[in-house]
């Protein structure tokens, strides 16, 4: 079995996720075509990079990850694709792995050079889905492009700290479908700079002095649980990022975090160490 997974900006509306589709299975029909998302933000580089290295680790070694956001070649971003971790990445080369290739250094990378063997009319996508197929194949890199040694780099995924160790300042980078604000600052970052000790988390005013392990322990002294619906809470989401959400909100009818509490992607975050 070959997967091929799909992140995309097209959206739900028009033909454009079907007609990719499509084109993977006219190349090769045997493969498996999971979506991940295809709403992310309008070239939003940093949300994909979130998602991305959000969902990688669900799928099994020999996963071909196809990303088309703010995929076109130009003199800016070139085509790349990335064996990482056993998992293959192709995208334009514009930032989207910068956060991958912080945790863990590339096997092999490639900028892609087969434009010249397809139609003059072939885009960004064709091009994709041709090296995507030749991978899911068991297909050689070498084959498809020529090496290179790094990738575009991007700060969002940055945390700074201040103040000898004891300020950790951080962004909000994405905001998920319940409304909860996801941050760049890790668990494994907090952990190595807290050690142990007490904290304070602040943003837009407000102040949390605990990061729960799950939305529902914010109730764990009390089994009535409807009295917390509307709390303000922070946990570690499953990605490893701290995350405040509202507990029980629904962003369809009384809204989510962050629009209850007015934050939005690029906000800051501070953790101050005592």
């Amino acid at each position: 079995m070959s997967i091929i997974t799909l992140t995309t900006d097209f959206g739900i509306k028009d033909h454009f996720v079907g007609a990719l589709k499509g084109k993977v299975f006219s190349e090769y029909p045997e493969a498996v075509i999971v979506d991940i998302s295809h709403c992310i933000d309008l070239f939003n580089i940093s949300e994909t990079c979130y998602v991305i290295s959000a969902s990688y680790a669900s799928f099994p070694k020999g996963t071909v990850h196809l990303i088309g956001v703010d995929s076109e070649l130009n003199a800016e971003n070139q085509h790349v694709a990335m064996l990482w971790n056993d998992q293959y990445f192709i995208c334009a080369d514009n930032g989207i792995l910068s956060l991958l290739t912080k945790k863990i250094i590339p096997q092999k990378i490639v900028s892609i050079n087969i434009h010249d063997r397809l139609p003059s009319e072939a885009t960004a996508m064709d091009v994709f889905v041709t090296v995507a197929c030749h991978l899911a194949r068991g297909g050689l890199l070498n084959v498809i492009g020529r090496e290179i040694k790094t990738l575009k780099d991007i700060n969002a995924f940055q945390p700074v700290l201040a103040e000898e160790n004891s300020v950790l300042k951080g962004n909000i980078i994405y905001v998920d479908h319940f409304g909860n604000v996801v941050s760049n600052i890790s668990k494994k970052l907090f952990l190595e700079i807290g050690k142990g000790r007490e904290y304070e988390i602040s943003f837009k005013g407000y102040t949390l002095k605990t990061i729960f392990p799950n939305y529902s322990s914010i109730a764990i002294s009390n089994t009535n649980f409807k009295n917390y619906e509307g709390e303000k809470l922070a946990i570690f989401n499953e990605a490893g990022y701290l995350e405040i959400a509202v507990y029980k909100s629904n962003p369809n009818k009384t809204g989510g975090a962050s629009s209850l509490l007015g934050v939005k992607v690029n906000d800051g975050i501070v953790i101050r160490f005592k």
